[in-house]
């Protein structure tokens, strides 16, 4: 495994996609500002999705606007299609833009179809002339290729039909390759063997992990894909994310969020792997979005807290400072100064 990981915090975008109530453009931009203060080198601020069809990311502008920039962080935005990339445009010329961008094509053909409302060859087409007007404007491009591992419309994909997609991206000159895990269908098997196929078909392609929680394995999945050697991995705060709430039916049951960016931080940050994130403004930062979305996510660190491997009591290490306040749902008691935080003992 690679001695430092960049870990993408995907709650502005791909989190919040699947919130049905529109979350203010303020704290957007609050959670943003936190989540660069905290360390992350890497973020997804938003998507230029149509804004009636999802109206969550009807203040893309304002956001890109709104946030405070930091030298060597990369700001992420989702372009579905060339309108979208149009938008941006005006961002761009108007010094506000994006860092990268993400464009995705699933796999299976039939996803594609529903999530995008186009064929394989509509939408090479049109990212194909998008990825050459970011080269104009120096934004580096993400290709992801979705439903990497299986597809909950289309069934199992072989090999061959997620390399489709890559060596397209490739060949238009994306810099990076996502691979995601569209429905959190994956295993460490076969993420072994899927990314170790692709390595050996693309030795000198730069890869994303990017994994839902579906099935609870997002955690095990990532880390299997680190031991492949891979320094990118996607999370989202509290696990949320997942299809986008257009009003459109599921097309997946149960949880649908990403990988839980601070139970993954935590358990890097004990193997002693460097990501960058402070573990407690990471804490913090998870406990706000609980309030912004306003019910439990589905975060352990933020509730058990960073190990503790010196002396400690019940109540306190040396050092931490802990608060009383108690979520509407439990009876953890939660750090509200942004330190730490301590669960009731007994």
């Amino acid at each position: 495994m690679p001695p430092e990981i960049t870990v993408c915090e995907c709650w502005a975008r791909d989190g919040l996609q699947s919130v049905p109530r529109f979350v203010p453009t303020e704290q957007k931009i609050e959670m943003l500002n936190c989540f660069t203060e905290a360390g992350f080198r890497k973020m997804e601020v938003t998507s230029f999705s149509h804004p009636k069809l999802l109206p969550q990311f009807s203040d893309a502008v304002e956001v890109l606007k709104g946030i405070k920039r930091k030298a060597g962080v990369s700001y992420v935005v989702l372009i579905p299609n060339l309108k979208g990339f149009e938008r941006l445009e005006v961002c761009q010329k108007e010094g506000y833009g994006a860092s990268e961008i993400i464009l995705m094509i699933s796999s299976s053909e039939k996803h594609n179809l529903l999530n995008f409302r186009a064929a394989h060859e509509q939408a090479m087409a049109e990212h194909a002339e998008i990825i050459r007007r970011c080269h104009q404007f120096g934004i580096k491009v993400i290709g992801c290729a979705g439903t990497v591992y299986g597809c909950p419309v289309g069934g199992d994909l072989r090999t061959e039909e997620v390399a489709k997609i890559v060596r397209f991206y490739l060949e238009q000159g994306a810099q990076t390759i996502m691979l995601g895990d569209t429905t959190g269908v994956a295993n460490p098997a076969l993420v072994r063997e899927r990314i170790g196929e692709l390595q050996a078909l693309f030795p000198q392609a730069e890869f994303i992990a990017h994994f839902h929680d579906t099935r609870g394995t997002g955690i095990a999945n990532s880390l299997a894909a680190l031991e492949l050697g891979l320094k990118y991995v996607d999370g989202s705060i509290g696990a949320i994310g997942g299809q986008p709430a257009t009003g459109a039916s599921k097309y997946s049951t149960g949880n649908t969020g990403n990988t839980c960016t601070e139970d993954l931080v935590g358990m890097l940050a004990e193997m002693g792997v460097q990501t960058g994130i402070e573990l407690p403004q990471l804490i913090a930062a998870g406990i706000r979005a609980e309030e912004i979305v306003g019910h439990r996510l589905r975060s352990n660190l933020i509730y058990a807290g960073p190990v503790i491997h010196g002396e400690s009591s019940a109540h306190k290490a040396p050092g931490v400072i802990f608060s009383s306040h108690k979520s509407k749902d439990s009876s953890t008691d939660l750090a509200r100064d942004g330190h730490s935080l301590n669960t009731n003992p007994g």
